[in-house]
C-alpha cells in the first residue's frame, strides 16, 4: 500500500487546513487509517484514527474538538480537517494504514509526510 499526503502548508494561528491521504495498491476499505505527527526534536505522536467504515474515531487529547478525521472508501482517501490551529500543531503530519483492533492497531504502511506550519 502506498500512501501520499497533501494539503499541508503555512497558516496563521486560528486558521484551518485539510490534509488528504490518497492510498493505492491495496484494499483501502479494510484498513484502519490514522494520522500521526512529528515536531522538530520530538517523537512521532498519534493524532487521530478511524476504523474501516468510519463508525469509530479516536483522537489525542491535544486535538480533540479541533480536528476531525474522515474517510471516503470509494476514493481511497482519508482526511484530517484541522480547525483552530495553534503554533504547537506545527509538525510533519503522516498518514498510516494498519490492522488489528481499533484500540491497539498495528500500522504497517506510512506516507512520506506533509509539513504543517502554524504561525503565531
Amino acid at each position: 500500500v502506498q500512501l501520499v499526503e497533501s494539503g499541508g502548508g503555512l497558516v496563521q494561528a486560528g486558521g484551518s487546513l485539510r490534509l488528504t491521504c490518497l492510498a493505492s495498491g491495496g484494499t483501502f476499505s479494510v484498513y484502519i487509517m490514522a494520522w500521526f505527527r512529528q515536531a522538530p526534536g520530538k517523537e512521532r505522536e498519534f493524532v487521530a484514527a478511524i476504523n474501516w467504515n468510519g463508525a469509530s474515531k479516536y483522537y489525542s487529547d491535544s486535538v480533540k474538538g479541533r480536528f476531525t478525521i474522515s474517510r471516503d472508501n470509494a476514493k481511497n482517501t482519508v482526511y484530517l480537517q484541522m480547525n483552530s490551529l495553534k503554533p504547537e500543531d506545527t509538525a510533519v503530519y503522516y498518514c498510516a494504514a494498519g490492522g488489528g483492533a481499533i484500540t491497539a492497531p498495528v500500522y504497517d504502511y506510512w506516507g512520506q509526510g506533509t509539513q504543517v506550519t502554524v504561525s503565531s
